[in-house]
């Protein structure tokens, strides 16, 4: 079987003008099945994701610590923890916002605990204005996103904080209606052109602690102030959410934003500063020592190219998820699965019955699949499928990479 395997390879044109990395193994007994440059290394994109589902499996297994705070006489001083799902618009975590809007004590926001740029190692700085590339903070909100969109023949944003900031640009030439924000100023401009009837833009906002109080006092409706102060060790914490559905939340759409922010929650718990470099170093040290290929891992969602992970590191840690998840029906039901949900919806025919179960990754000219096939055979195996390089659509290799997974579902 691992010859016609390796014949698909050999004989795919598509296949053989670009990078190619590939490994098959047994999930149950760890036996190799086939390998092609399964100790290259290739740029993930959002393979990375599996590596941060990983840490957050080992460093948040309940529940997401949403905000630290202490109480001081009449006042209620807080901390963010990075949490993505306070004020999330999928998610719609309510504990934390609710806790703050009834205590019933004068609020304070303590900033200073992210000690990161507003995007990670590696990240275009060109792609600002769009909805994939949201900045980090300690304490988002809104997915640290603004929703313009045609509401009845106008022009609506939330949060309606920011309408004032949208004006129209009577001299640009843009024939099509789209909004673009200043590089760092919270000042959108669109074209004095018609809106489409479906109109609906994701923008990210510039983020600053200013703006950060100001959307608190939106939200809550109750008055937020800024006091700095280091925080104590002993800060109390609010849990919003359960781990598994912002886990699943990040890997079934690939949510960068949810990802970058999963780091600091995991910061958070090493108690030390909100930064996602030092949590990639202490899980590297403690939990990936023993991973084929030591990779250069330098974000939590693959938006940077400066990621390296080999195929044989992607199974290796494939299995390891399956082995703490310990459950294969719910680890299935939290990726994306061919046919059926997630990124991998319209990749493989749609089924009611999946057989691919994984995490994509695609950048211009990177396209991968990492994850488990069931076979018609009743085994279960892991996989790391990944193209680097390519100059011509993704959707070739996409194509030939489902012809590949396909035979190896009826045929092992």
């Amino acid at each position: 079987m691992a010859g016609k395997v390796n014949g698909l390879f050999k004989n795919s044109v598509a296949l053989n003008d670009h990078l190619v990395g590939f490994a098959l193994a047994d999930l149950d007994n760890g036996q190799v099945i086939y390998e092609k440059n399964a100790d290259k290394y290739f740029v993930a994109a959002s393979n990375t994701k599996l590596f941060t589902f990983y840490a957050g499996l080992k460093l948040i297994p309940d529940s997401i610590p949403s905000l630290r705070y202490i109480e001081k006489g009449d006042s209620l001083i807080f901390w963010g923890t990075g949490d993505p799902s306070f004020f999330q618009r999928r998610l719609k975590g309510v504990q934390a916002a609710n806790f703050l809007k009834n205590s019933h004590k004068q609020l304070f926001f303590s900033p200073g605990r992210y000690t990161g740029n507003f995007y990670g190692p590696g990240w275009a700085w060109d792609d600002y204005n769009d909805y994939y590339q949201a900045e980090i903070t300690e304490l988002p909100l809104m997915d640290n996103l603004i929703e313009a969109k045609n509401t009845n023949g106008k022009l609506s944003i939330v949060p309606i904080v920011f309408t004032d900031s949208f004006k129209v640009d009577s001299l640009s030439a843009e024939k099509a209606f789209y909004a673009v924000r200043k590089f760092n100023q919270n000042r959108f401009n669109y074209p004095a052109v018609t809106m489409a009837a479906n109109y609906d833009q994701f923008i990210p906002y510039k983020t600053s602690t200013a703006t950060t109080v100001r959307l608190l006092n939106d939200t809550l409706h109750v008055p937020v102030q800024v006091l700095h102060m280091e925080m104590p060790a002993s800060a109390k914490s609010i849990y919003n959410l359960k781990s598994e559905e912002v886990l699943r939340e990040m890997l079934q759409p690939s949510d960068n934003f949810i990802a970058e922010q999963l780091m600091l929650v995991y910061a958070n718990q090493l108690q030390g500063p909100l930064n996602a470099t030092a949590v990639i170093q202490f899980v590297q040290e403690k939990y990936l020592a023993g991973l084929p290929n030591k990779p250069r891992w330098v974000d939590g969602s693959g938006l940077s190219r400066m990621n390296l992970f080999s195929p044989a590191d992607m199974i290796a840690i494939l299995r390891m998820i399956d082995k703490e998840v310990n459950n294969r029906e719910k680890l299935f039901g939290m990726l994306p699965a061919g046919g059926k949900s997630g990124t991998l919806k319209s990749t493989y025919p749609k089924t009611d019955h999946p057989f691919i179960f994984g995490k994509t990754g695609s950048l211009s000219g990177v396209y991968n699949q990492s994850g488990y096939v069931l076979t018609k055979k009743g085994r279960v195996l892991v996989f790391s499928f990944m193209n680097n390089n390519f100059v011509g659509p993704a959707a070739d290799s996409r194509k030939e990479m489902v012809k590949i997974m396909t035979y190896i579902h009826e045929k092992f």
